[in-house]
């Protein structure tokens, strides 16, 4: 199918052929990086931008390497090293950049919409590299990527969502998408960090996790975004671990072939202990190596080219 899609700004505007399409893409520049020169001439000529207003290990980084590896012109720049600390506004900012001829604009931002403004304001394309607590929608793709690349498939699998769902970006996308890929989703986390329209985004809604871990088939752990919270939403970090935490006894109830999924950065001991992050139903380090294929073919998409060779 033609991808007519300039921006890439959220899951929730996307239809199912769409993002199988973009998993389809993902699946041939897997390859790529199990080659001992790691290099295609893709995106030769073109020029990514990476700004980060906030901080970021696996999603700027995957987005850097993922540039390189399609042979683009990558250049970080980081809110306290630019003119950002002067004063200079996102949308000067931004106008700057795209005076540059930049292709692709990758931006996170603590701002909910700020990749939907970046997008009205400057000819590039722009990827929404996690808004706010409003949403995440690459972190959302690679993770139905790796999802499919070890179900084999999408629609009918029940996924429980478990922590922070309040404040997190990445729940927000990955419900959108996966509701629109036809997967039985579960919230479940305390009541103090459960929005109140969540069961708006047709998914189930409890605070049991034992119920949640049940029947599951995927168990995505979200990390406490302390950062983001209120004083007062949970009593303290040892008794949410207690009742939220992901412990090996715990997944004694779960299915067998449950697979274990967290976006990162992780809290161990916390929200997931060390055994279960490490351990054999652990598909962690799966999202952070597919997250690099899945921007892949974002930014091909995007800036065009002729697809791996």
């Amino acid at each position: 199918m033609p991808f007519t899609r300039k921006h890439i700004l959220g899951t929730q505007e996307m239809d199912a052929a769409e993002i199988s399409y973009i998993l389809d893409v993902t699946e041939s520049f897997v390859e790529v990086s199990t080659r001992e020169i790691k290099r295609v001439p893709t995106l030769r000529g073109k020029t990514v931008i990476n700004l980060f207003y906030e901080p970021s290990t696996r999603t700027r980084t995957s987005f850097e390497i993922a540039g390189k590896r399609l042979s683009a012109d990558v250049i970080n720049v980081s809110a306290s090293a630019s003119s950002v600390v002067k004063g200079e506004s996102l949308k000067d900012t931004a106008m700057t950049l795209a005076a540059m001829a930049v292709d692709v604009i990758v931006i996170r931002h603590p701002a909910s919409g700020a990749p939907h403004f970046l997008a009205r304001h400057v000819p590039s394309s722009v990827i929404n590299g996690g808004d706010g607590t409003h949403e995440h929608p690459t972190q959302a793709l690679l993770d139905l990527y790796t999802i499919r690349q070890r179900k084999g498939t999408l629609a009918g699998l029940r996924v429980s969502i478990i922590g922070d769902i309040a404040h997190s970006r990445v729940a927000r996308s990955n419900i959108f998408a996966m509701r629109t890929m036809g997967m039985d989703v579960r919230v479940c986390g305390p009541a103090s960090l459960l929005p109140l329209e969540v069961e708006s985004l047709g998914v189930r809604v409890g605070t049991d996790l034992d119920a949640a871990i049940g029947d599951a088939d995927i168990i995505m752990v979200l990390r406490l975004q302390l950062e983001r919270q209120e004083t007062g939403l949970i009593p303290s970090l040892r008794e949410y671990s207690q009742l939220y935490g992901l412990t090996l006894k715990r997944l004694e109830q779960a299915k067998p072939d449950v697979l274990i999924m967290h976006p990162g950065p992780i809290n161990r001991g916390v929200e997931i202990s060390p055994e279960v992050a490490e351990g054999p139903y652990s598909l962690i380090l799966d999202q952070v190596a597919n997250g690099v294929a899945l921007r892949m073919a974002l930014l091909y998409l995007l800036a065009g080219g002729p697809g791996p060779e």
